[in-house]
């Protein structure tokens, strides 16, 4: 490298030129920047500065930046509260930059060529300060406003050099103009470029006063608004600019070039028209101007281009989720509609599962497989019509609704909308905004969705809409019949198994700065933080889990010396070294048979899930006592049991004096947790039958079903997620109606073959199932085990056939 060329950390700047022998402060925000000057610091304090040709960009290329700059010294440098440094830099030389490097964190170096000064004094020069004299002084008296200081401070200069270099950083011309004269290098075409300058300047301010003037005598005291404007419109004239006239005129040409309904354009036009007769500094002209340019953006023809390749589609779908073959065949046959049907109906699917069974990120992967915008509006807690509807432009601070707003957004007619939450809406004295979706999600009126901010009609039929929930029950009838649901009941072992590798595995070690080599989960090491470190429908908490023995294993690397060699196998013994104490064991529900304790299936807003009944006899006066923090609808099953038990008694063997002696005691643990709905029925009958028999209730038995007084075992809901619960908490009998047969359809096969599920009709059959010993009743009838038509496999959990 030459001798002359020297390497120097260069800092971009915007707006700004810096000349030698001038002090400039400006501020520092870009983090490349801040690492350049703080390079500077730790060295001579040099800089190099040059100028970016676009100020609007935020992170320059070498070519986007100026060859000529100023090689400066810094002298301050500060930092504010907003994390900025406020820099005081004094201009040295000139520099012309050879080469520019970056490094890779982004920061700048730049191979400089200092610019030598040539002495330039003689009588061309003097003549040209002499000019520049004259014409400062004249420039002042035009501009008696002007910087008089300055420019006064700048003709004190010590060498027609630094005069001429003190004025261009002075003058208030553009950054192109001030470039020029930095990298104009002789010292006497500098003066003449200044001298040409102000001349210019002064004409400028000659024909302002002139302009002024005119303007002047052709109003009077009375007609000041009219002045001002027409002042305006003479200064845009003089300089080439738009005026008000030509602005409404590309306000008009866009209403006619957005493409909107014949309705929504003649209201366009009739604000349009409003608009003009309105003065244009009036706060009425922006609240129109508001109005037209939400119309105007609003997307009316614009669409996504959609993917029709269905192969595409569906891989797609599975290479984001693993199982959940119902949803996905749902929307391949959505996009082989949409290829047969030019105009067909916008659909609106809801699914319905637990936390983390993955509702949200499938609306994205239906986005992706289908080739349109994802938006998403979070429902949870919102109250306000309004949010769905929008506010009426009589109100101050009008808005269009989250609907319409979203389409803005999204800029095309046919985005997947997800409504996130919708069973959480609310409702107070601001509405209801669950009626406001009713217009939304019907196919049969969202062709002329009407928001209160654009009163015009517009049209959602072409909008893919997707609703996701916990629960139903809180979700309106009238909403709900709008609706496709598709329920996500959770996933089974293998499914989590997979799901933790292809996924969870991945996008964990990622987050935790590690590669994937270095650490290999085993089947049995996520086997075992499923089992026994996670108890959930979804796959949320697992994925925390598998974060948490990164996160440990990336702290073992960072302290580690040699991390050539560094590989840890997570298998389930390591599982247990990072996480802990086991925090759930597959068996704990009931390890052995005892009297008065039966486990029933419930279902909750997070799953299924499995509670034990207790029953015990206590002597008393023949009452009956519910804890456990149960609902009416429980309690009232309760009651129904005993009267269903009572009524059985002789056929049961059981003293009818044990019920007027005694008081029977029904309970049902994690007291502090409400529970409620009737499905417990059979259960708490059975626990009473063996409280008052004193017949153990088997351990391996778990049941569900509502019970009458006749005895007779009625349907329940919620089948699939019961029988995933119990499959987590490793029972093996199940015990449910007759009638709910039909829904064992749903269940995958590895839960079906390792469950033993029984169908009965009354509490009879029940009892001769879930009872040790057949003392209660000889004559029950047993219904036979329930079989399965599906091939047994040999592969062992986690395995995949080749």
């Amino acid at each position: 490298m030459p001798s002359d060329i020297k390497r120097y950390p260069m800092v971009p700047i915007r707006d700004v030129v810096i000349f030698p022998f001038t002090k400039v402060a400006f501020k520092i925000g870009r983090p490349s920047s801040v690492r350049a000057l703080e390079e500077a610091m730790t060295g001579e304090r040099d800089i190099f500065l040059a100028t970016q040709h676009d100020a609007t960009v935020d992170e320059p290329k070498s070519d986007e930046i100026y060859t000529v700059g100023t090689l400066g010294r810094i002298l301050q440098a500060q930092r504010q509260e907003n994390g900025q440094i406020k820099v005081v830099v004094e201009g040295r030389e000139r520099g012309s930059c050879v080469r520019v490097e970056k490094d890779a964190d982004g920061m700048f170096f730049a191979y400089v060529r200092k610019v030598t000064s040539v002495d330039e004094s003689g009588y061309r020069t003097d003549g040209l300060l002499q000019r520049l004299h004259g014409l400062v002084e004249q420039f002042l008296r035009v501009s008696p406003d002007a910087y008089t200081d300055a420019l006064h401070a700048s003709l004190r200069g010590i060498s027609a050099a630094q005069i001429a270099d003190s004025m261009s950083s002075h003058l208030r011309i553009g950054v192109e103009e001030k470039q020029d004269l930095l990298e104009t290098f002789s010292v006497a075409e500098r003066l003449q470029k200044l001298a040409e300058i102000l001349e210019h300047e002064i004409e400028k301010r000659q024909l302002d006063r002139t302009i002024h003037s005119r303007t002047k005598k052709q109003m009077d005291k009375h007609q000041r608004e009219y002045y001002l404007n027409e002042q305006i419109k003479a200064i845009h004239k003089e300089l080439g600019r738009k005026d008000e006239k030509a602005e409404l005129e590309e306000l008009k040409k866009k209403i006619e070039e957005a493409g909107m309904t014949a309705e929504a354009r003649d209201k366009a036009m009739q604000e349009f028209a409003r608009l003009e007769a309105m003065p244009p500094m009036s706060a009425e002209s922006t609240v129109s101007r508001t109005y037209l340019d939400w119309l105007i953006n609003v997307p009316w023809t614009q669409r996504s281009e959609e993917i029709e390749d269905l192969n595409k589609a569906e891989a797609t779908l599975n290479s984001d989720h693993y199982g959940l073959e119902k949803i996905k065949e749902r929307i391949l046959e959505f996009l082989a509609v949409r290829q047969l049907v030019k105009n067909p109906k916008g659909t609106i699917l809801c699914f319905v599962g637990a936390p983390g069974v993955g509702k949200t990120s499938l609306g994205k992967s239906i986005a992706n497989a289908t080739g349109r915008k994802f938006m998403r509006l979070a429902l949870g807690g919102v109250h306000d019509e309004a949010e769905i509807r929008g506010h009426r432009r009589t109100y101050i601070g009008a808005l269009p609704g989250q609907i319409v707003q979203l389409m803005k957004r999204a800029g095309t007619i046919n985005p997947v909308i997800l409504l996130d939450e919708v069973d959480k809406l609310g409702r107070d004295f601001r509405g209801d905004p669950s009626a406001a979706l009713l217009e939304v999600l019907d196919p049969e009126q969202n062709h002329t969705f009407r928001d209160h901010y654009l009163d015009v009609d517009y049209d959602l039929s072409n909008v893919f809409f997707i609703a996701t929930a916990n629960v139903l029950h809180t979700i309106p009838p009238a909403l709900q019949d709008r609706l496709e649901i598709l329920h996500l009941s959770g996933y089974t072992e293998r499914e989590k198994l997979e799901i933790a590798k292809r996924h969870l595995i991945p996008k964990q070690c990622e987050q935790s700065g590690l590669e994937l080599g270095m650490v290999q989960f085993t089947d049995d090491g996520v086997l075992e933080t499923i089992r026994h470190y996670t108890r959930e429908a979804g796959v949320r908490n697992l994925e925390r889990e598998i974060g948490s023995c990164f996160r440990k294993v990336a702290r073992r690397y960072v302290v580690t010396e040699d991390r050539a060699d560094f590989k840890v196998v997570v298998d389930a013994e390591k599982v247990r070294e990072l996480l802990g104490t086991i925090r759930f064991r597959k068996q704990d529900i009931a390890r052995k048979s005892e009297v008065g304790l039966v486990n029933g299936l419930a279902w909750t807003e997070v799953g299924g899930d499995v509670l034990q009944v207790e029953a015990t006899l206590v002597a008393g006066k023949g009452d009956i006592t519910l804890t456990g923090k149960l609902g009416e609808v429980m309690q009232e099953s309760a009651k129904a049991a005993l009267t269903c038990v009572r009524s059985r008694a002789d056929q049961l063997n059981i003293d009818q004096r044990l019920f007027k002696e005694n008081d029977l005691h029904i309970h049902v643990p994690e007291g502090a947790i409400p529970k409620d709905g009737p499905s417990a029925g059979i259960t708490i009958a059975t626990a009473m039958v063996s409280a008052l028999t004193q017949t153990p209730a088997k351990h391996s038995v778990a049941m569900t079903g509502e019970i009458t007084l006749r005895g007779k075992v009625l349907p329940i809901g919620g089948v699939k997620e019961k029988l995933l619960a119990a499959h987590r908490f490793g029972l093996k009998e199940i015990i449910l109606s007759k009638d709910n047969e039909k829904d064992i359809a749903d269940i995958p096969e590895e839960v079906r073959d390792d469950l033993a599920i029984r169908f009965v009709d009354s509490i009879d059959e029940v009892l001769s199932f879930s009872l040790e010993t057949n003392t209660v009743s000889d004559g029950l009838s047993h219904t036979p085990l329930l079989e399965f038509e599906s091939p047994a496999s040999d592969l062992p959990l986690g395995t995949e056939q080749h």
